[in-house]
């Protein structure tokens, strides 16, 4: 978790080193190869081993439940963090999201324990009163100290990120495409999806720019004040409202429901304004945050295919995938390895894993939609993607798999909060299905859709463009 502040006229020169690649010509300069030892796969397998063996626990109906949303290598509870006591699923708490990615690769690895233990966490969400079935409405999360359930993670519910509501509203659309149609899971799951939509139609109103507001009251009416009580000068401007666009483009392409012509209007608003790329993490301040790119770049894909308008994909091309440039750090800084990760923002300049997935996962989409047709440029961002996976995976900590929240290279932090108390260093801490995990997403995508699959009676193989071993699967 994050909190706002100003840095020094010095930290903000520090992250204008490098310029970016030509368009079609790989950037060399933020490029990392693979370590064979320790491969993307790897890197992944520990991170949900993580999870799995050390942050969840068995509540009174047999359900999965996180012990907390902020940890430590050992998964000792950080009760002293606004998220340390709370868990569900929520912004940084993200328990379906990250249940989805473990189902996921259960389903890969043939591992049906992790699959059953993804479900028991899916139980908790579904059963234990995070969801209103009735209306739609979704309570992002429950103390683990009181069982008392709040709205957002300053353990209040005065407010809510409507985006951050769709969102979970459409992991449960995704998580229900993964598992059996016969699951009666699956019919509750994309009709929770359906509600949420439109409860998010009925009640929340535009902004005066046509966007949606980035936080509102339990009813739907604009909230413009901070987490912290101040204005938050980026109420109607925030890039958590692609969230929506993104629950509404999925429930069409589903053919749950028929949102095209809302998708034409905020699209409209989105791109007239040049992109609304303001923070989506809900505790920090910026214009520009190197996840609205990803996230604005992956939904406009997909408003694109479902409009069928090609100059919503081309918005995505020139304005929101390029736009990732500015945040790449091309060096490895005060002894870390920070070549070929993205650091967050200006005004927060720390290195934040779920930041770095989410634009992994934009890289590779990009690479496999232009496989056939601009290989070059494809290449280059397949390559993007895979040195962000490999720098993330130098940052695992301890026995057992954790990877932190971000990587400290400035000291913005500060030096109390990470590993060994090192001036510059990996944060101690992480959010089990956000940070620590969301490298999942990306690496199975990768794995299934770029990586070079190779068959034989003994195993299966898979290796990236390099020709570097990430998998083998015994047939």
């Amino acid at each position: 978790m994050k909190r706002a502040f100003f840095i020094s006229a010095g930290a903000l020169a520090a992250w204008l080193v490098g310029s970016p690649a030509r368009a079609g010509e790989h950037d060399t300069g933020f490029y990392r190869p693979e370590d064979p030892r320790y491969t993307i796969t790897d890197s992944t397998r520990d991170s949900l081993r993580f999870t799995l063996r050390k942050t969840l626990r068995r509540d009174a109906h047999g359900h999965l439940v996180g012990r907390s949303s902020f940890v430590k290598p050992d998964g000792a509870v950080m009760g002293w963090h606004d998220f340390g006591n709370l868990e569900g699923p929520g912004w940084a708490a993200n328990a379906v999201g990250g249940a989805w990615e473990i189902y996921r690769w259960g389903n890969f690895l043939r591992r049906p324990a992790w699959q059953r233990d993804a479900r028991d966490v899916l139980d908790h969400v579904l059963d234990d009163g995070f969801l209103d079935e009735r209306t739609g409405f979704i309570r992002g999360y429950r103390e683990t100290t009181t069982g008392r359930f709040c709205l957002n993670y300053k353990h209040q519910s005065d407010w809510l990120c409507p985006g951050s509501m769709a969102k979970v509203a459409f992991q449960l659309l995704s998580f229900a495409d993964d598992l059996p149609a016969r699951d009666p899971r699956v019919r509750r799951m994309r009709a929770m999806a359906v509600k949420t939509a439109a409860w998010l139609q009925t009640n929340v109103a535009s902004v005066p720019n046509g966007w949606y507001p980035r936080r509102v009251t339990p009813a739907g009416k604009l909230y413009r004040k901070s987490p912290e009580g101040g204005d938050d000068p980026f109420w109607d401007s925030s890039a958590d409202g692609l969230f929506i666009l993104q629950l509404d483009a999925a429930l069409t392409a589903r053919k749950l429901a028929d949102y095209r012509s809302e998708l034409r209007a905020k699209t409209a608003a989105f791109m007239c304004a040049g992109g609304i790329f303001g923070s989506i993490n809900h505790d920090t301040y910026d214009p520009q945050e190197n996840v609205a790119y990803s996230v604005a770049f992956r939904t406009l894909r997909l408003v694109s295919r479902v409009l069928s308008d090609d100059s919503v994909r081309a918005f995505a091309y020139s304005h929101c995938l390029p736009g990732l440039d500015q945040f790449k750090m091309r060096e490895d800084r005060h002894g870390l390895a920070t070549r070929g990760l993205l650091f967050m923002e200006k005004t927060w300049d720390t290195s934040y894993l779920w930041e770095n997935a989410e634009a992994a996962l934009a890289f590779f989409e990009a690479a496999n939609d232009l496989r056939r047709s601009d290989p070059e440029r494809s290449r280059r961002y397949e390559l993007d993607g895979l040195t962000i996976l490999r720098t993330a995976a130098k940052h695992h900590h301890g026995d057992y798999g954790f990877l932190t929240e971000g990587v400290d290279w400035n000291n913005h932090v500060g030096q109390q909060h990470h590993i060994d108390q090192t001036q510059f260093g990996d944060i101690q801490y992480t959010e089990p299905f956000l940070n620590n995990q969301h490298i999942a997403e990306p690496t199975l995508y990768y794995l299934q859709h770029l990586a070079r699959k190779t068959a034989t009676a003994a195993a299966d193989e898979w290796r990236d463009a390099e020709g570097n071993l990430l998998f083998v699967r015994r047939t």
